[in-house]
């Protein structure tokens, strides 16, 4: 081979080269955009269709953390005796029913909200217990008047709560 013979062979060789260079890289993105394009139609397909999950979820714990708000809770549960420590048994465990039933709700929602939720449920319980082990309490309505003065000087576990639901589902949208 001469040197005029490796010079025609290069001449159409190297524009055939470049020409699959450039085709490989132009099908190389363009199956990383569609790729990407579709990944992006089926989340926004999938959160279509969990968005009203989602929504649920935050709906039944803004009810659960209603009911186990201490005004709403006390004026609801009416004491059956006399005894205020049965009377603290029957709120947690209604508290507690409560949130069972809301169990699963978690999973539609961030961590850090089911962690919140959970606090305030815990809170709520702590106030009770405390209230019942301060001296002078004897009776229920001494029990629920403290609990209710308590609220009136400090904001409820269940209120700061709701506040941080209506944030996060405001962040939704």
């Amino acid at each position: 081979m001469n040197f005029t013979q490796i010079i025609t062979l290069l001449s159409y060789t190297l524009p055939a080269i470049v020409t699959g260079l450039v085709a490989y890289n132009f099908f190389y993105l363009h199956t990383k955009n569609e790729e990407g394009r579709r990944r992006y139609l089926l989340n926004k397909e999938a959160q279509k269709e969990a968005l009203p999950l989602r929504l649920q979820a935050y709906e039944r714990m803004t009810l659960f953390l209603e009911r186990i708000s201490l005004t709403k809770l006390l004026i609801r549960i009416a004491p059956i005796s006399e005894n205020k420590n049965d009377y603290e048994n029957l709120v947690i465990a209604h508290i507690e029913q409560e949130f069972e039933h809301n169990l699963t709700q978690q999973i539609y929602m961030s961590d850090e909200c089911w962690s919140i939720i959970t606090t305030a449920k815990n809170a709520t319980i702590q106030m009770i217990r405390k209230a019942n082990r301060t001296e002078g309490i004897d009776t229920v309505d001494k029990l629920r008047e403290l609990l209710l003065n308590d609220l009136l000087e400090k904001q409820s576990p269940s209120n700061a709560a709701l506040a941080y639901i209506k944030n996060e589902v405001g962040q939704l949208w």
